[in-house]
């Protein structure tokens, strides 16, 4: 094989490495868990604090010029038809160019808002994903794909809507302050009565929250249940549909959703309990003025105009009470979704690059396990248990072992997907530990027993560890695999889309792509976990004969279990009950370890009984 001499070799296909076509978030949450959600995503918030605040500071300039206009009609009231001192049409042209100018302001504030809006979106979403993309396998063995959606769509979206419209909604209420300096500037007494009801809409307010967070925690945790069985159903339908339980998976569903309704049913009462009140304990306020103000009207303590001033007032103060229903109930939703989202950014990925990690160089290609131990958790037996095993440079091993014996998770370990319990691996002496795992994973490459496919071209799906490779090295890769032929005859060959998951092709064609993937990137160490089990005899001996010319100089792992897999293999190593109980050719273990025979029997049989695809 030949050394490789410099890191910049090293990393030249490195698929990380390519440059992102996109702008990464502005900012991220606030790592103190100690603090409020709200402080937590302030970073966000203040990322984008310059059009923000120009949407505020409009807004506020727009109300402002809104609350002038019940003062100038008091003002004519009094001026013109009382006195007969001045001329309407002044009034008129000055009520106008207010109303132009609040109009205008208010579209300039709504509009930098909804940037804002999508803005603070596209930090979140890209921040959770980006997150989802550091966590560890051992993260998603236990965690449901409908949860994790439904944290990343209608969760972020709670919380980026009460984040960007909740200020502006407290703007919107600072109307109500405003025009209670005005009232107070008309007459105090009725200023206060028009305001008497306030203290009641703050304790009927500070109620409804107490009441709608656990509410809307149970509807955001029932709309993931709900994606959670959608997504198990779509991606298993072929084995939903085997089994003829349409009608049970229907009834799960119609379950789930039936508990959702029960938590929007709930929701809405609450909110039809306390948001009439909320939005209209106002109005009594205006029944209070009437009756005060016309009292003093009668008795000529205060003129006409005064009172339809407070009545104007106090009809504009009828959207900012509304509005400050709507804060409650997004508040509370987006209380409980923060929360939701927060248990998955607060989770750390357990492998990760240790401080001082180095570049991988991969001189020989020699893959050593030194007495590995490990299991998939704490209160979990160990899968390998002292595992002890040199891989040559440029030699092909085959692990054999019956189901579940560790041969697969040797395989994972070397990739660090996760980390050993104990011992250590090393590549040339390296521990994988203390190298990083982007150059890890560009120099050993696999290709899983589960052939994934994207729902994109074939040429994009084998060029996928290597996006700039040209369509000449993507067809060799795919002719190495025996995949080439098939492709061809497709209508639309290579730049041919597979469907969601590859289930437009065959399980073996699908195998033969995810091979061709691997073999693209050319990578010095090679795992092939069961690579050609789908495959039909006669193709998979083609593909054995290109993987004998391509391994000459590579190092190969074979996670094996047909013989004529095994047949490519410089050496077997028999693993069982998590350890290495025999190792040599395959003449030597025939003759030497029973296990190996009755292995190979029972493996036999099982691939006689399959069906070539």
């Amino acid at each position: 094989m030949t050394p490789v001499a410099a890191p910049e070799q090293v990393l030249e296909h490195i698929p990380i490495a390519v440059e992102p076509r996109y702008d990464p978030p502005h900012a991220t949450i606030d790592a103190d868990s100690s603090k409020t959600w709200l402080r937590r995503a302030m970073p966000i918030v203040l990322a984008h604090k310059a059009p923000f605040a120009v949407s505020l500071s409009l807004a506020f300039i727009g109300l402002v010029l809104q609350v002038q206009i019940p003062k100038v009609l008091n003002d004519a009231i009094g001026s013109v038809l009382v006195k007969g001192s001045a001329s309407l049409s002044h009034y008129v042209i000055v009520v106008s160019a207010l109303g132009v100018l609040a109009g205008v302001t208010g579209f300039v504030a709504r509009l930098y808002l909804m940037k804002v809006a999508y803005a603070v979106e596209f930090d979140l979403r890209n921040l959770m994903y980006q997150h989802f993309t550091r966590l560890s396998f051992g993260f998603y063995d236990t965690a449901q794909s409908g949860q994790l959606i439904s944290r990343a769509n209608s969760d972020i979206r709670s919380v980026q809507m009460y984040l960007t419209f909740g200020p502006f909604i407290i703007v919107q209420c600072v109307i109500a302050v405003i025009a209670f300096g005005y009232m107070l500037s008309i007459d105090v007494p009725l200023a206060f009565v028009a305001m008497s009801t306030t203290p009641s809409v703050y304790l009927v307010a500070r109620r409804m929250r107490r009441q709608l967070f656990p509410a809307s925690w149970l509807i955001q945790s029932r709309l993931a249940e709900v994606a959670t069985i959608v997504d198990e159903n779509i991606n298993g339908v072929r084995v939903v549909k085997a089994f003829a339980a349409e009608p049970r998976e229907v009834r799960n569903l119609t379950q789930a959703a039936n508990r959702l309704r029960w938590a929007y049913v709930k929701d809405a009462d609450l909110r039809a309990k306390f948001a009439p009140l909320v939005q209209n304990l106002s109005q009594l306020g205006l029944a209070f003025v009437l009756l005060l103000g016309g009292y003093q009207v009668i008795h000529g303590e205060i003129g006409v105009g005064a009172i339809l001033a407070f009545s104007a007032y106090i009809v504009m103060l009828q959207a900012p009470f509304q509005m400050l229903g709507m804060l409650v109930m997004l508040g509370q939703r987006a209380a409980a979704s923060a929360q939701r989202i927060y248990e998955v950014l607060d989770e750390r990925p357990t492998v990760v690059d240790r401080p001082g990690a180095t570049q991988l160089l991969v001189a020989h290609g020699e893959v050593v396990f030194d007495n590995v131990v490990f299991g998939y958790g704490a209160d979990q037996p160990k899968v390998l248990d002292g595992v002890d095993l040199r891989v040559a440079p440029g030699e092909t091993v085959a692990l054999v072992g019956r189901t579940g014996s560790g041969k697969s998770t040797a395989a994972r370990l070397l990739m660090r997907f996760y980390d050993v319990d104990a011992g250590a691996i090393r590549i040339d002496g390296q521990d994988i530990r203390d190298v990083t795992l982007t150059s890890l994973r560009h120099s050993v490459g696999i290709v899983l027993d589960e052939a994934f496919l994207f729902s994109a071209s074939i040429r994009d799906n084998i060029a996928y560890g290597r996006p700039d490779a040209s369509l000449a090295e993507v067809r060799a890769a795919a002719r190495a695999a025996g995949a080439d032929e098939f492709i061809s005859a497709l209508s639309d060959g290579y730049d041919t889309v597979v469907g969601e998951r590859g289930y437009t092709l065959s399980g073996g064609q699908r195998q033969r792509i995810s091979l061709a993937r691997s073999l693209l990137i050319d990578t010095p160490i090679l795992i092939l976990d069961d690579a050609t089990s789908s495959i039909d005899v006669e193709i998979e001996s083609q593909i054995h004969e290109a993987l004998r010319a391509l391994n000459a100089t590579r190092t190969t792992l074979l996670i094996a279990h047909r013989l004529s897999t095994i047949s490519l293999a410089d050496r077997v190593v028999v693993i069982d009950g998590g350890r290495v109980i025999a190792t040599g050719t395959h003449d030597e273990q025939l003759a030497t370890s029973p296990v190996y025979v009755d292995i190979l029997a029972q493996q036999e049989v099982a691939v006689a009984q399959e069906p070539a695809t």
